[in-house]
Parts: C-alpha cells; structure tokens; sequence
C-alpha cells in the first residue's frame, strides 16, 4: 500500500489565507477524508508565532481542556498546552463535531481574550444547525470537497493549468498536453479525488480506499448525526440516486421507488445535501412562459462513489466530474424548456452556460449559442473529454 505524507497545497488554502491575521474564528467543514486536519495542520505550520496549540476533539484527554462550567478556567487549562497573554493565541481546534459543548467556550473566549480560533468539522447539517446561533458573525466558513482535477495533477506531481475562468482554458488548450494528461483524467473519472485514494498507487487499494470512506460516512455521519428510523430505506435511496447521476430527480416518485412517504425521501434529501455527499441543482429561469421549473437535477461529491456503487455510464462521469470542477465559478443552475434541448450548466452571475460532451463539434456549438443568445449568457464554451480545435470547445483535462 502507498503512503505519501506529503503536504500537498489547496485551493481552499488562497481563500484562506486573508483571514489567518483576522479576528474572525475560521471554520473549515466538509466530507470525511477530504484533507481538513491536514490544510489545518499547514496553516498551524505557517503561523510564525509560538503562541499556538493544536487540539483534536476525537482525543478524550484534550476534550477535558473544555469541561469546565467557568469558562475563565478553559483559558487557566490552555496554559499547560503553552498558550498565554502575552500575544494573540492561535488555537487550532480539529473535529469540533465531537464535542458539541466547547463552541460556547469557543465563543466566551473569542469574546473575552486575544485569541483566533482554526477550527474543523465533518458536516455541514451539524454545523449549520449548531454554530449560526452560538458564533453569528463571529466566523467565517470554507468547504474542502474532494481535489479538483487541477488539485489532482499536483498530488499527481504534475503541472496544473494556470489561470481562473474558462476563457483561459480555452486559449492555453493544446492537443499535446491533452495527451499527456488523457489517463490521468479517466483516472479522476474513475476514482475520483479522496485524497487518499488518489494518492495510492494500486487500483485495488484506491477501491478499499473508497469502500472505507463510504462505510465511515454511514457509520460516524448517518448514524451519529441522522435520526432515521429506517437506514435501509436511506442506503437504498442513496444507491437510486448515484444511478441517476446528471438526472432530474422528484420527490414523491423516489418515495414510491423506496416504499417511504414524500417527507421522509425530502428528510433523506436534505441530509445528504447537509452532509455534502449530494448537490441538487435547480433550474435556471429568466421567467419566460416556456421554461420547466420545480425539477432538480442531482450530482455527488466525487467521482470514485459513482464508479464504484452507482455503476453509472460514462456520459454521467464525466457530467458528475464537469459539475464539481465548475463550482468554483459560483452557484450552479441548469436550463431546459418543456420541450427541446437543456443547457446542462449555467452560471448566472458568471453570465455563463457550460455543455459536456464526449465530443464536441461546430454543430454543438452552434446550437448552444443560439440557446444561449436567448437566455443572455454572454459566455459560452462546450467541455469536451476528446479533443477538438473547434471555437468554444475546451477539453476535459484543462477544466
């Protein structure tokens, strides 16, 4: 089995970064496994001073630190770890999910003492239910999900695209590179990007890699956090929906799939959306009298979970795959009349629409400008997973 204990940087960590000196508590949250304690553990590293502790909550010595009725005393306890007075303390706090009681001595000694707390937390159900009344305009909060693919070529020790936006995607696309880069991405197809899982060598460690973390997601997330009286009917709903991967997906007709009624399905929804293991898509709308409305369209958090449960066509990986690497853009919608053809993704703040194609051509381009003219998005590209020369057509490896 491969083991790297290299620290690899993250996108996440440049959005960060601004904050580090800052008031502000910063919470990292996410999946299991996506690499929070890690990116912490690099900020802790980069904090000049010595005036810092880091903490891990799942540790039931360091948990007594905060098992304290004054508050005052939580400080008195930091200083055995090193902390003091003398300048602002930088605590670095890993898996607050686990002990749900030290936010409200987070928040006293935010309040009271010259301290910048670093904070992680596996869900964002949790977190969003529990800090917006305890730390309300107190913190900020950053989502780790799964590595992008330009996060994969440099855990890969490969050369990641430069540049932000897709029209620079499309002026650096070159057929050469495409090549050297093909396998790579059918692999983050394949395995998607676990950081673990990407960086084993073996196919069959990367699958025992992918089996441990959706089991890990059941057991610490679902059973911990959910109240669900009937888990089988939550897996089986979770296996239907990996099959319909890129797919509009309705409420009641799911119920009747599963043998639940229509409310337990939307608990079901929203849990794995507050857990970050599912994204629901709504329809974009300029409010014209032909466009569809109400359906969402579901996607996952990584590519490996598709592949190896869902058993899902390619065309669906590779949408799956699209959708997670645009969502660095901003907020996701998709377009579709009642009749005739969808627009897969539109970002409206970005005035951007976005297909995925095996492989694109003229035709398909033309056809999404004319589509998109009449919706005002001014910028238009197809994302192809062969690659073509034609205008608009970026290829998947530059994404």
């Amino acid at each position: 089995m491969y083991i790297n204990n290299m620290h690899y940087p993250r996108l996440a960590q440049k959005y960060i970064d601004p904050w580090i000196d800052k008031k502000e508590i910063v919470v990292v949250t996410g999946m299991r496994r996506t690499g929070k304690t890690t990116l912490l553990r690099m900020i802790y590293e980069k904090i000049g001073s010595s005036n810092k502790v880091f903490l891990d909550m799942e540790n039931v010595l360091e948990q007594r630190i905060f098992e304290e009725t004054d508050f005052n005393n939580v400080w008195a306890n930091l200083k055995s770890y090193g902390v003091t007075n003398k300048e602002r303390a930088h605590i670095f706090i890993d898996e607050v999910q686990a002990r749900p009681g030290v936010v409200m001595a987070i928040k006293y000694l935010y309040d009271h003492y010259d301290a910048k707390f670093f904070l992680t937390g596996s869900s964002s159900f949790y977190l969003k239910n529990l800090f917006p009344e305890s730390l309300a305009g107190r913190k900020v909060v950053f989502e780790l999900m799964p590595l992008d693919f330009r996060e994969f070529l440099v855990f890969k020790g490969r050369e990641a695209p430069e540049g932000d936006g897709l029209a620079e995607a499309e002026s650096r696309k070159n057929a050469v590179r495409h090549e050297t880069r093909v396998k790579l991405f059918d692999e983050y197809l394949a395995f998607g990007g676990f950081p673990q899982v990407v960086l084993a060598e073996r196919e069959e460690d990367k699958r025992l890699h992918l089996n441990d973390i959706f089991s890990s997601y059941f057991e610490k997330d679902v059973r911990a956090l959910a109240d669900f009286r009937n888990r089988t009917a939550f897996r089986d709903l979770l296996l239907l929906l990996m099959q319909r991967a890129g797919s509009k997906v309705e409420a009641a007709k799911l119920a009747s799939e599963v043998g639940v009624v229509r409310p337990t399905v939307l608990s079901y929804l929203a849990f794995l959306e507050g857990t970050y293991f599912i994204f629901l898509v709504e329809p974009f709308s300029r409010n014209r009298d032909r466009e569809v409305s109400g359906a969402r369209k579901v996607y996952f958090c990584d590519n490996g979970f598709l592949s190896q449960f869902g058993r899902v066509s390619e065309g669906s990986l590779l949408e799956n795959a699209v959708y997670l690497n645009l969502r660095k853009y901003g907020a996701i919608r998709y377009y579709q009349k009642r009749t005739g053809p969808e627009i897969d993704f539109v970002i409206p703040d970005k005035g951007l629409a976005v297909e995925v194609k095996s492989r694109g051509n003229d035709r398909d381009m033309a056809r999404l400008d004319k589509l998109a003219a009449a919706m005002d998005l001014a910028e238009r590209y197809i994302v192809s997973r062969e690659y073509t020369d034609g205008r608009g057509i970026i290829p998947a490896t530059e994404i």
